[in-house]
């Protein structure tokens, strides 16, 4: 046998259903929410919390809005029962918070936990056993008989535990672990087992939580296995339908959200996928999935940054730069296709209507961020981003000749620098190129007369200590002067673009002019700034008559 062999494997069975209804469904509203961070999350750390970083990240689950939160595993890690002990001690819990806390269907375990939560006001107790082929088989050597006994045991435990502590409203959970690996009829066989222990009503119902424990098939087949089993149950009106689904097929999220289509209340995840092998499902990654479809998560998220840092220091784990909506990368654009798009759909989009900005699902500034990271600049990056950065920066709208010729000699600097380019070196870049520097023309004074039929312009310039004076005639300033020029160097001169703007708002703001000139047929860019409009359009000239200039000179 090869030792990269797909022959040892097989595909998941399919479910016997008929006529699906889930693929017609569409999620109106958020599911139940329960962060597992604490417990699921917690276990499958190199380091695992100690009690001060537990107490930061349930401040952060209750900052967010989680309104129910397992908090451990109590019967096994003394860390958890003193966590647990100091929620309820010292009054950390909410009045709309219910904790949470997970036990196999073991007697001495079972006790242990309830004893973990004497005097919480509400609490979920959650039981489970393994249910799968290969776990009765290989692991417990069971039938399904014998399986199902651990159940009922567990659930009769967990029952006669709860009547000794009277003052705590308790809610039952079951999960028949593996489930995703059980047959679809035993299932609901052994969670009707349950049930008939626990003998909910819909006015206290109990929770039935089905796992991935394993993530083993396509999200459409978990689906399939979660609507089989909410037909099939009995009591449905009085069980909340609970899914926990874990990412090692990488669909954790889009299981979870077909599960909700086929009929799930409540969701088990963790912030950011954190657990067991390649994670849990990520609560902000679905949560934001709804948000970004106009339905509301029931989840403040509006503090990236501050989810990141809490869950970094208390996991030690780093967040992806890529990651799903909160990373570092998810709102920048480094192509220039994309960054043209943005930067248009920016400059159309109104306060009062919908969202409609090409290659940004949600508007950036709902997770507290701004556009200084949308567009960022490397060897990639096209007009459009260049255009974005230097409008953004330095309120300089660049008309599209310029925007084309400074984005090629950006992304010869990118090159050389084999990495990302700053918006100050892009400003430097501009004014270096386009803008005259002191070897180059400069306009020492004009003089403009206006009659009827054409201006007149008398201009003194001056090129390394000489000083010229030009006189033309045309119609508005700058026509007058590129008339001069030519008269004064015998070029023929055309102005195939011109544009300008003020930088700021006031009488006396700076103006930016921009020109782009034909001279005996090749074409070429400048730029100025000045106070003064018709100055600042003239020295744009000169600037583009000294790149002309040197470009002849480095021929030469």
């Amino acid at each position: 046998m090869k030792a990269f062999d797909h022959t040892k494997y097989r595909p998941a069975a399919a479910v016997p259903i008929r006529q699906r209804k889930w693929p017609n469904n569409t999620i109106t509203r958020a599911p139940r929410w329960v962060s597992v961070d604490l417990r699921d999350g917690n276990q499958a750390l190199l380091e695992p919390m100690d009690v001060a970083r537990k107490r930061r990240m349930w401040a952060l689950l209750v900052k967010i809005g989680f309104k129910e939160i397992e908090v451990g595993f109590p019967a096994a890690s003394q860390p958890d029962y003193d966590f647990i002990r100091w929620l309820i001690e010292a009054q950390q819990i909410p009045e709309d918070v219910t904790v949470q806390v997970l036990v196999q269907a073991r007697e001495e375990l079972i006790v242990r936990s309830f004893e973990a939560l004497r005097g919480a006001k509400r609490a979920v107790m959650h039981v489970y056993n393994s249910t799968s082929t290969v776990q009765r088989e290989r692991v417990f050597g069971k039938d399904r008989a014998g399986i199902t006994a651990i159940a009922r045991n567990g659930a009769a435990w967990v029952k006669r535990e709860a009547e000794k502590y009277p003052t705590t409203e308790w809610v039952f959970e079951y999960t028949p672990e593996s489930f995703t690996s059980t047959e679809p009829e035993y299932a609901v066989e052994i969670c009707e087992a349950v049930l008939d222990v626990w003998q909910p009503t819909p006015q206290h119902p109990c929770i039935l939580n089905l796992p991935t424990t394993v993530e083993a098939s396509t999200p459409n087949v978990f689906a399939d296995q979660v609507e089989y089993f909410a037909s099939h149950i009995s009591r449905r009106g009085s069980i909340v339908l609970s899914v926990h689904t874990h990412n090692d097929r990488g669909c954790a999220v889009a299981a979870a959200e077909l599960a909700v289509l086929a009929g799930a209340d409540r969701v088990e995840g963790t912030l950011l996928g954190n657990g067991e092998r390649t994670g849990n499902m990520d609560i902000v990654t679905m949560a934001m999935n709804l948000y970004s479809h106009g339905v509301d998560p029931e989840l403040d998220l509006s503090s990236p940054d501050e989810i990141i840092q809490v869950y970094a220091e208390c996991t030690g784990l780093p967040v992806h730069p890529r990651h799903p909506w909160i990373g570092e990368l998810v709102y920048t654009a480094f192509s220039g296709s994309h960054q043209d798009a943005i930067r248009k759909c920016l400059h159309l989009q109104q306060a009062d209507e919908p969202w409609q900005v090409a290659y940004l699902p949600i508007d950036p500034k709902d997770l507290g961020r701004d556009y200084q990271a949308v567009v960022r600049v490397n060897s990639q990056s096209g007009k459009g981003g260049v255009a974005f950065v230097m409008e953004r920066d330095y309120g300089l709208h660049l008309p599209r000749w310029i925007q084309v010729e400074l984005a090629q000699l950006v992304q010869r600097a990118s090159e050389e620098r084999r990495g990302e380019i700053d918006s100050a070196t892009i400003y430097r870049l501009f004014m270096e190129h386009f803008v005259a520097g002191p070897e180059a023309f400069s306009l020492k004074s004009y003089r403009l007369d206006r009659n009827s039929s054409q201006d007149r312009i008398t201009a003194h310039v001056a090129e390394q200590g000489a000083e010229y004076l030009l006189q033309g005639d045309g119609e508005g300033a700058l026509s007058a002067f590129v008339d001069a020029w030519m008269r004064h160097g015998g070029h023929q001169l055309n102005i195939v673009g011109y544009s300008e703007h003020a930088l700021s708002a006031g009488t006396n703001a700076e103006a930016i002019a921009y020109v782009q000139l034909s001279i005996d047929g090749h074409r070429t860019s400048g730029a100025a700034l000045d106070h003064d409009s018709v100055s600042a359009s003239l020295k744009a000239v000169l600037s583009a008559m000294s790149r002309a200039r040197s470009r002849q000179t480095q021929a030469a």
